[in-house]
Parts: C-alpha cells; structure tokens; sequence
C-alpha cells in the first residue's frame, strides 16, 4: 500500500478504525458487530490487535475473519455468554442522548408513536449484562437527541437510578458516528466527544447534536488506519466496498 493510498482514506474507513478500536482490550469475549462498518472493524480487530476476539456468522457458528466456521456457538451457550458479560455488542440507536439512553423501539409518546421501529428486543438485557458500544451512520439532531421517547439501552443515569443491581455489569466504551468518536468519561457520565474524524470541526458536531456536547479545548483527530490495515480492509475483508452505503464522505 502505498503513501497516496494511505492519504486517500475514506470517513468510511476512518469509521472502521473507530468501531476496531471499540474492542481493543476486550480478550476473548465474543463480538456482536451489528451493521456494515462495525462488522469490518470487527473482523480487522480480530486480524490485527485482538487475536483473541470471537466472531459468529449471526447464528449458530463461530466463523474466522474469513467467514470459515471455527467452532458451534449454540442458543443457550450465546445467552450464556450475554448474561455472563462475555460479549461486546455494537448495536444502532434511532435516538441516543446524552447519558447513553438508547431508543430503537418508537418515535413519540408510547400511546401513541409516530413511528413504529424495531421494538425493544434485546437492549436492556445487552446494555445491563455485557459492554454496549452503539454506532451511527448519520450524526444528527433527530438521533441525539436532550431525551429519547423510550429507553431501550440503559444510559448511565437511568443504571445510577435502578441502583447496584443495574450498574455492576453496565458499560458503554464508546459511541461511533460518521462525525466522530464519543465516550462518557466525564464527572456525571454525560456524553464527550473523544475524537473528531479528519474533516470534521468540533461546531459541525455541536450543530449535529440535539444537547449540549462536552469537548476538550483540544479534540483529536481519529486515528488512521496503518499502511497494513488499509490493505486488510479493501483488499481482504471488504473488497465489496460495503462500507461506503453506510458512510457517505
């Protein structure tokens, strides 16, 4: 790979290294990429830094970085897995605001919505049990929102509400945008920008964000990929160039 390809990564691709980085760490712990991006950072996280790290075909099985079947994963060993905390889920969010509340169920008042959406499915289960890292396609006001319409993914205020038992096993490393990376290592557990993705000002984010966003003095920028990772993800993992339907710059 040479020095002109490395200056031409894509937002998808700095967005890639951002979701990897979601699992940096982690061991062997199994790794629930939900989404196009995350699933690449996923599988170049397994390729490079976290040899460790389980990857499953969304199934049944416990598939290689190339799809290959490494091993059986049944139902009631995955939710094993889920409630003993050894697995990270990557999950979207129709709506997430400023403590992590995560909502993919309704838009508007529960009796009656605006908009039907998944339901609540697994999220609380996820969220209280095993780390949750969310990733968002498209940073905007309508998804981060000063409150979502109904709590999915248990947030840091509503786990400090529910008391230990909600907070033992609660964690949220990061969420992942099109515009940037964000953590909640901040007094009240409230949202932080972390890094911002090159080409991307601190304002455009604060203008792309329904509540007040804490920031640095000094944001930055998202690390990118190495010479070795950039040809991982266009020439090995996704050639198809899946990642760029989910991140238009």
């Amino acid at each position: 790979m040479n020095a002109s390809a490395v200056e031409s990564v894509t937002r998808a691709e700095y967005c890639v290294i951002a979701c990897a980085e979601a699992w940096r760490g982690d061991g062997e712990i199994l790794a629930s990429p939900m989404g196009a991006v995350p699933s690449v950072g996923a599988r170049l996280a397994r390729l490079t830094f976290a040899p460790d790290l389980l990857l499953t075909d969304g199934e049944a099985t416990l598939v290689g970085p190339d799809g290959e079947p490494e091993g059986w994963l049944p139902y009631r060993r995955h939710l094993a897995l889920v409630t003993g905390g050894r697995r990270h889920v990557m999950m979207g969010a129709s709506q997430i605001d400023r403590f992590g509340n995560q909502n993919i169920s309704c838009i508007g008042d529960w009796e009656q919505p605006t908009r039907q959406l998944l339901g609540v499915r697994g999220a609380p289960v996820n969220t209280l049990n095993n780390p949750v890292s969310y990733w968002i396609p498209r940073h905007s006001p309508r998804v981060f929102v000063e409150r979502v319409d109904m709590i999915c993914g248990v947030g840091h205020d509503s786990a400090r509400a529910a008391g230990p038992s909600a907070t033992r096993f609660h964690r949220i490393p990061r969420v992942v945008s099109d515009l940037g990376v964000f953590d909640f290592a901040t007094p009240d557990r409230s949202m932080r920008l972390a890094s911002l993705h090159p080409g991307v000002t601190v304002d455009q984010v604060r203008e792309a964000t329904g509540f007040a966003l804490t920031a640095p003095a000094d944001v930055p920028y998202t690390r990118g990929p190495s010479p070795a990772e950039l040809a991982l993800i266009r020439e090995v993992i996704d050639p198809a160039r899946t990642r760029d339907r989910e991140v238009r710059a």
